[in-house]
Formats: structure tokens, C-alpha cells, sequence
């Protein structure tokens, strides 16, 4: 059985009461991630990762397929470079974000704005079988989702459904929260459904503009598709519980804010990562920098390569790390070195390890920085071990 749309008689229809704290938690976060401090380099990548996240999300929402690789391909090279369709889609997704991205905030979100949202989406990838930025004409309809549901009627039904919600945006929506704003604009275009195809990825572009003048700043961003894929059935069962109400958005409202508390607080714990490496990396080089002697220097200068490859790549097991550090030493034993080095950041506590299988063989060995160590480590703690460098053989967890 194929549920029909209905034309809501109320376009924001919510029970304030069972949205209120999510409401109240996911503003929180907001505005924690509004006001954390961050440089402007680090935001250019985060921005990175959470475009790529959410044009990840909303391509594979619709069953879109393809790798990382193919990924990373559709965010740098133009849709005629691409082979399948869904790196096309992602590639007019990511153009559409980026478009958003340079929009005044006055700029009103009237129909021709959401149009030309819906142009961009579909625009090299499926406007071979979707008009661009038009509206479903009469008998132009489509069905969508588990169970069935029926978009609205192409032609005069749909109109009125898009026009009618386009006037609520600019009037009723006026008297909610932001937030409200931007999750019934998201949930009314996919429900009416009025494109061809493309509805969703519309919405949830949609969304993101509005989401955008909650009070982020403009360099920050909240991969909300990400959330919507991660929870891809509770996401799709939420939007059919509200066109099940007669549009009562309670459903959508209280699953959508947990993901704006989620995603934010992903954000943060990334922005506070990269703060925490910042420390780390101004702490060694202020510490390090003044070990005088030319033994010393030769030596604390291979130690902080290592602790700079670790900072960039995370934890790593031992046998890449022996690999990639090899060139960091011109002596012949350089294995040695390397182990009395690791050896020596370990007792000064910026190194950590691990070990998994074997504990008494080095290959099993896992090592990663601790970004607690400038929060830990004393200027006299650190020069007084600073005159027991390792000058032979090594002790502890490495052995030569």
C-alpha cells in the first residue's frame, strides 16, 4: 500500500514539551563549538573532512556506491573527469555545499533560492531524467521510502505544496528556534518530494544553509548528512512517523536535534585535538630547541621528527614506524638510535605504548604521543633528563 501526501493545514506542527531539552542540549553544543578558539588552518581541513563527510552521507543515503578513493576524486575533479554516476553526484554535491558556503546571510530562502539548491544537486549527474530546478509537472509523480509514500501530486497539488511551504518558511517559521527552522524545511521538501529526483539531497543541502546561520561561524560546519547515513533506518523511520501524524514534526525534531548535539560535539573533540597538538608542538619545540650542545641538538633534532610523524599520524605500530623513520638517521646502526630515542621519549612520558600478541618481541609494539605530556612535563624535570640522554644500551621496552 502506497501512503499518500496530504497538504499539512499547519506546516511547523510540534509538541514543544518532548523537544525541549533536546532543543536546549543541541543549542549548548552549539554554541560551545561557536566560541572554542581555533586557527584559521585548522579550520580549512576540519571544513575539509566535514564536506567530504557529508556529501559522503547524503550520496549514500540515496545508494549511492563508491570507495575513498573515488571519493576524494569527486571533491577535486570536474564531473566529466568522473566515470560513474555517483562520483558525479558527489561532485555536484560538494559544488552545491561550497556554493552555499559563499552566501550572504541575508540572502532569503524563498523558492527560487531552493531551486537553484535543487539545480546545482542534479546538475551533470541527473539532469538527464531530472529538469533542473523545476518543479514534478502533472503526471509526474514519484513514489519514495519503506513503507511507500507517494510525493504530492505533479502539477497543481505540488505547486501548492512548495509554494505553501515556501510562505510558512518566510512567515510562521518565523516564531521558532532556528533549529526548528532548518529540520521542518528539511523534512516538508522530502516529504512533498516536489523534483523529480534529487528531493532528499535538496533537503538536506537545505538544512545545511540554515544550519549555517545558527550562530556557527561560517568556517565551521556540521556534517548532519554524516549523522543522517551513520543512522540511516532511525533517520528514514523518523520522517515516516511524521507524515504517519499528519506532519506532526515531533518524531523528526527529537531524532534530528541528537544528531545536531552529536555532530557538534565530533566537531569540538576535532578542534580540541588539533589545540592539544598545538600545545604539544609549541611546548617541543620551546623545550627541545634549547638543549645546547651539538651531541644533544643532533639527537633531540631526531626526536622531534619522531614526535612530528607521530603527531600526524596517530598511533603507529613499530614496523611502520622503523620504516618511515630510517631517514631520519645518517648513522650505521641507525636501529639503535632509533630504539634509544624512542626509548628516551618514553621516560620523558611524550611517548606511550602498547603492546598486543608477543609483549616481549618489538614488532608487537604499538607507540602513540601523549598529548598530555606539556600539561605533565616541567622545564627543570625535563633538563634534569635531558642530561641522562641513552648513550648506549637501551633499557625498558626496547632492547638491542
Amino acid at each position: 500500500m502506497t501512503i499518500r501526501y496530504e497538504l499539512p493545514q499547519n506546516w511547523i506542527r510540534y509538541d514543544f514539551t518532548s523537544v525541549a531539552n533536546g532543543l536546549l542540549e543541541a543549542k549548548a553544543t552549539l554554541m560551545a563549538l561557536a566560541s572554542i578558539p581555533y586557527q584559521r588552518s585548522w579550520a580549512e581541513e576540519l571544513q575539509r573532512i566535514q564536506l567530504k563527510r557529508e556529501v559522503a552521507g547524503t550520496s549514500r543515503i540515496e545508494g549511492a556506491e563508491f570507495t575513498e578513493r573515488e571519493l576524494d576524486a569527486a571533491m577535486s575533479q570536474t564531473p566529466d573527469q568522473l566515470e560513474t554516476r555517483s562520483q558525479r553526484q558527489a561532485a555536484a554535491a560538494v559544488a552545491t555545499y561550497r556554493w552555499i558556503a559563499s552566501l550572504p546571510e541575508d540572502v532569503p530562502v524563498d523558492a527560487a533560492l531552493i531551486k537553484e539548491v535543487h539545480r546545482r544537486i542534479v546538475l551533470d549527474c541527473d539532469d538527464d531524467h531530472c529538469a533542473p530546478g523545476q518543479l514534478r509537472g502533472p503526471d509526474q509523480n514519484v513514489t519514495f521510502g519503506a513503507p511507500r509514500h507517494r510525493g504530492a501530486e505533479g502539477g497543481a497539488q505540488c505547486e501548492a505544496a512548495f509554494n505553501g511551504l515556501v510562505q510558512a518558511a518566510q512567515t510562521v517559521f518565523k516564531g521558532h528556534d532556528p533549529l526548528i527552522q532548518a529540520l521542518a524545511l528539511h523534512y516538508h521538501l522530502a516529504a512533498m518530494h516536489p523534483f523529480l529526483d534529487g528531493n532528499g539531497r535538496t533537503a538536506r543541502a537545505v538544512e545545511a544553509l540554515l544550519l549555517q546561520r545558527t550562530g556557527l561561524r561560517d568556517t565551521l560546519f556540521i556534517a548532519m548528512s554524516n549523522y543522517y547515513y551513520e543512522e540511516k533506518t532511525a533517520y528514514l523511520e523518523a520522517l515516516a512517523q511524521v507524515r504517519a501524524a499528519g506532519h506532526d514534526l515531533t518524531p523528526f525534531l527529537a531524532f534530528a536535534l541528537k544528531g545536531v548535539e552529536s555532530q557538534c560535539k565530533r566537531l569540538f573533540a576535532e578542534i580540541r585535538l588539533n589545540v592539544a597538538k598545538a600545545l604539544f608542538r609549541n611546548t617541543m619545540t620551546d623545550l627541545f630547541g634549547r638543549l645546547k650542545s651539538p651531541r644533544k641538538r643532533v639527537m633531540t633534532e631526531r626526536q622531534v621528527k619522531i614526535l612530528n610523524l607521530l603527531l600526524d599520524e596517530g598511533e603507529m605500530d613499530f614496523t611502520l614506524l622503523y620504516d618511515r623513520a630510517e631517514s631520519f638517521y645518517a648513522v650505521k646502526n641507525w636501529h639503535k638510535a632509533l630504539a634509544r630515542d624512542l626509548h628516551y621519549l618514553q621516560s620523558l612520558g611524550a611517548v606511550r605504548t602498547r603492546a598486543e600478541g608477543n609483549p616481549s618481541t618489538i614488532f608487537d609494539l604499538f607507540i602513540a604521543i601523549n598529548l598530555d605530556w606539556p600539561t605533565q612535563i616541567t622545564e627543570t624535570e625535563f633538563f634534569a633528563r635531558a642530561k641522562q640522554l641513552p648513550k648506549g644500551k637501551v633499557h625498558g621496552f626496547l632492547s638491542e
